[in-house]
């Protein structure tokens, strides 16, 4: 038990008894550095319902507390805060509870509570993945995670958008220029060989349009009437009209893609529970407008289009079905999530880890989710994220100007190859464990510097600055865990048992620190953001390394205090371990 749940009955019955009020919400915070105490008790919410001066009310339960609980040894009070200082015995106590806990933080899924179903990458299948795509796979497997760690179901979603004008272009330049070129022909991966006819397309497709303004037509026909441009959209047509030999070429340009972006997940470390393809699903839906226009919750325009209007709510009037019975994105939204509670009946919630552009897109989807009458709708949440830029700028797919996700990967791989040389600290290393240590290295400094940030804001991504190994970084926090492995292969001696001393401040500091584990992940679970495990384990680590610098460990001559210190950095080790598994982040034995 938290020192903050183990207080908080404590001061509510105090002040039953001492002002004769009930609260149920107790205001807690870390007690600043500049003053005594290990906890502090914000006061000035508590003058809603006691009248009187903020530091004699702290005062009386400053008082109380003293002498109601053998935890609390002293108080101090400060403007509207009052300092809680606790005993020793608490904090080993708590040590004790939770040093061979292997699951320290983690709650175990109760079999009555409904699932959390994820969605997360969900590209298109015309070009490999990119930086974008790094970003949203990172995210969404990271909350998957978290939810889990925080006691949840979990299922690990995406929807492939594999059909449309976009995967037509790629699949007319191939046919156009491909002389029959295959990944086992050309030896590049097949979502890489896809994109380059996507590319191929585009700059054809301009060539044309020049042409056609050139010999006078405006700009806008040209765009329309470029010859290469009505032959993908025949194509699609005919796709749609299930030509045989449009659709076995379809299938043949998707599986080189499904088979390249395998690759690329597992080298990211991330993984999925199932698959949905919109050419699956875009039928899905229409029967639900019917239902929706039974219900009253959509109507019917003179031209047969139907359409809901959610000017009430602040929005706009949306259209979800086209005159022509066609469905649009939103219809085929509604009846993919539906389709989805019928695969996985157990799931009551949704998250979307989908790009802010489309921020309007979910506000809409889920108020109508919620007008149909489906119960699970309440809990379906939009994880917006902003985009990534370089520095060099922004990305483009059709120009071919994007970072691809395997080069990235590489480049880190390469970064950190040539930041560790450099230091110098292989010695004895073979070769198969130092490229394994650079993959660690490389993909966890990604990974950390995109999943430190907070989801909505925008990133600019610098590979250089991730790698550094000092400072809020990947390796700086896999490095100091490296360094607690070589203190335990050192230690040869018994360190089981549960010890009672004196605690040293460093040690009671980085034990408040080690407290705050379990709540940082439910937390992060609810807020749905890796961001917050990310920077506790960078104060955790940081808490460490000044625990460290301040303290002799093997070199200390009492032994009690000598296994201690072992014990705690092993709990350390342990837990940063656990939340970098967390973030998808792998952390090396030795480096």
């Amino acid at each position: 038990m938290s020192i903050a749940a183990l207080l908080t009955p404590l001061i509510q019955k105090a002040i039953t008894e001492l002002f004769n009020q009930s609260i149920d919400k107790i205001e807690f915070q870390a007690t600043r550095k500049d003053f005594e105490g290990d906890i502090t008790l914000v006061l000035f919410p508590l003058l809603k319902f006691i009248k009187g001066n903020p530091a004699a009310i702290g005062e009386q339960l400053g008082n109380y507390l003293v002498q109601n609980t053998n935890e609390v040894t002293s108080f101090n009070v400060v403007s509207g805060f009052l300092n809680i200082v606790i005993t020793d015995g608490y904090y080993t106590n708590f040590f004790n509870v939770i040093k061979d806990d292997e699951h320290f933080g983690i709650v175990a899924p109760k079999p009555e509570q409904k699932a959390i179903m994820v969605e997360y990458s969900s590209p298109n299948t015309n070009k490999p993945l990119h930086l974008g795509h790094v970003r949203n796979n990172l995210l969404g497997y990271s909350v998957a995670e978290i939810c889990k760690a925080a006691g949840n179901k979990v299922y690990k979603v995406q929807i492939i958008n594999d059909r449309g004008i976009h995967i037509c272009k790629s699949m007319l330049a191939w046919q156009k220029f491909g002389n029959g070129e295959t990944p086992q022909t050309s030896g590049m991966k097949g979502d890489k060989l896809v994109g380059k006819y996507y590319v191929a397309f585009d700059q054809t497709y301009k060539q044309e349009v020049n042409a056609l303004v050139a010999e006078g037509k405006s700009e806008e026909y040209a765009k329309k009437e470029a010859p290469i441009m009505l032959q993908a959209q025949q194509m699609l047509l005919d796709w749609e009209a299930g030509k045989p030999e449009v659709v076995e070429l379809w299938k043949t340009m998707n599986q080189w893609v499904y088979d390249g972006f395998a690759e690329t997940y597992q080298n990211l470390g991330v993984d999925f529970d199932a698959y949905y393809y919109e050419s699956d699903t875009y039928l899905l839906g229409k029967a639900v407008v019917q239902m929706g226009l039974e219900k009253g919750v959509f109507e019917k325009d003179p031209d047969g289009s139907v359409w809901i209007d959610l000017t009430a709510e602040g929005l706009d009037r949306k259209i979800v079905l086209r005159s022509d019975g066609t469905a649009v994105y939103m219809t085929q939204d509604i009846g993919t999530a539906i389709q989805r509670v019928k695969d996985f009946p157990d799931v009551g919630g949704m998250v979307y880890t989908v790009g802010n552009e489309q921020d309007y897109h979910f506000k809409v989807l889920f108020l109508i989710l919620k007008k149909l009458g489906f119960d699970w709708s309440e809990n379906l949440f939009h994880l917006s994220y902003g985009m990534v830029d370089l520095p060099s700028g922004k990305m483009k797919s059709r120009e071919g100007t994007v970072v691809d996700a395997d080069d990235l990967m590489q480049d880190m791989t390469q970064t950190a190859k040539a930041l560790a040389e450099e230091l110098g600290k292989l010695e004895g290393y073979s070769d198969a464990e130092k490229s394994k240590l650079y993959q660690t290295i490389g993909l966890g400094a990604l990974k950390y510097y995109i999943l430190k940030v907070d989801p909505k804001k925008r990133i600019l991504f610098n590979p250089e600055e991730s790698v550094d190994f000092a400072g809020n970084t990947g390796p700086f926090i896999q490095y100091t865990y490296a360094r607690i492995q070589s203190i335990l292969r050192k230690a040869d001696f018994d360190v089981t048992a549960p010890l009672h001393i004196k605690l040293h401040p460093k040690e009671k500091e980085l034990i408040k620190v080690l407290e705050q584990f379990p709540e940082t992940i439910q937390n992060a679970a609810q807020q749905h953001s890796p961001a917050l495990i990310a920077n506790y384990t960078y104060e955790l680590v940081k808490e460490y390394n000044s625990f460290y610098q301040s303290v002799s460990i093997l070199g200390e001559e009492n032994q009690q205090m000598k296994v201690f210190r072992v014990q705690l950095s092993k709990k350390v080790g342990d837990t940063v371990k656990t939340a970098f598994k967390l973030l998808g982040i792998e952390v090396p034995e030795r480096m």
